[in-house]
């Protein structure tokens, strides 16, 4: 159950609100976010809901039966979309591309992606600065200084930022340099790194675990919700399963799945999903047609030379024509 308070309610009435919460046998936690304060109540013994809906700074009331609250959409009537900034929108109706290469390498790459991405309208540019491999002797990113080089190239072309956050550390010298933090799916449930970034006032995007289910990848965003973030955005990206013709296995389910179940933009990543260039363009409008908020990819102006991930990065005539596939299939649903 979420208890939705009134703006800038006084400390008293709130404590008034948590002593009765309490009283029905039922545990509270207050959460103040960007946009609002709410009071998360967990417990099984039944009352009568407008035991708490007729208290004072109480707006309404909302019963979800789900353990993740926050995200759920059972209490939301309007799905979020979170506002970059300069028009750049993405949920709720707002469809974004954000695409760039696995790894930042150079000035001159940063340069050649956003002028590419400029032409074709893509208005959100990925690339890592810090990279968790598998191999310790791989490339592992041009780290901070990287990333504002990186920024202020995508600065003079308009083109927003979003990249992977590793550690709590990490969060706090990123801060001004990027418009989305992205946790990967090897981080979705470092809790520490969670917590951390339910503290700041920037969008975050949540990758499914390698092998984590959609409860848990749900649970992951309650996690930065119920620290005072609600800026958030959810990524299917594959799951590892016994199939080995490709890199992961992109479940196709979970797009629809999710947008049952949460009120949060879901996004879709066929890089990673499939990890084969030839395949990422299908996957890609799979994933579209399945209901995603946006789709993220990689690409690369010479995938064969890239740092990382060469094998599932599109060239620039790969993703222009990608970009044009997705926008046309966008236009063929808004007449369904």
């Amino acid at each position: 159950m979420i208890l939705q308070l009134e703006p800038k309610l006084a400390a008293p009435s709130t404590d008034a609100l948590l002593a009765a919460v309490k009283g029905i046998g039922y545990q509270p936690t207050h959460v103040t976010t960007q946009f609002g304060s709410y009071v998360v109540c967990v417990g099984k013994k039944d009352f009568d809901i407008r035991t708490l809906g007729s208290l004072a700074g109480v707006r309404d009331v909302h019963y979800v039966s789900d353990d993740y609250q926050l995200v759920s959409r059972k209490w939301k009537v309007e799905r979020t979309y979170i506002d970059l900034g300069d028009g750049v929108k993405l949920g709720n109706g707002y469809f974004q591309i954000m695409a760039g290469p696995c790894s930042i390498e150079s000035e001159k790459q940063v340069e050649s992606v956003a002028k590419h991405l400029k032409s074709c309208g893509v208005r959100v540019m990925r690339g890592g600065v810090f990279k968790p491999r598998s191999s310790p002797y791989s490339f592992r990113g041009m780290g901070i200084e990287g990333l504002k080089m990186f920024a202020a190239i995508c600065r003079e072309y308009g083109i927003k930022i979003i990249t992977e956050v590793m550690e709590p550390a990490q969060i706090e010298p990123m801060y001004e340099y990027i418009d989305v933090y992205q946790v990967g799916a090897r981080n979705s449930q470092n809790f520490n790194l969670l917590d951390e970034l339910g503290k700041v006032d920037k969008p975050v995007m949540i990758k499914r675990g390698i092998s984590g289910t959609i409860e848990e990848l749900l649970f992951a965003a309650e996690y930065v919700f119920s620290g005072g973030n609600e800026r958030l955005l959810i990524c299917e990206r594959g799951i590892r399963t016994y199939e080995r013709a490709s890199r992961n296995t992109f479940d196709i389910n979970a797009i629809p799945i999710l947008r049952d179940k949460t009120h949060l933009p879901v996004i879709v990543d066929p890089s990673h999903a499939i990890g084969l260039r030839e395949f990422v363009e299908p996957v890609a409008l799979a994933g579209v047609i399945a209901g995603a908020d946006g789709v993220i990819v990689e690409i690369h102006e010479s995938p064969e030379d890239a740092a990382s991930d060469g094998a599932q990065t599109l060239n620039y005539e790969e993703s222009a024509r990608l970009f044009r596939k997705v926008r046309a299939v966008l236009n063929v649903q808004e007449n369904w």
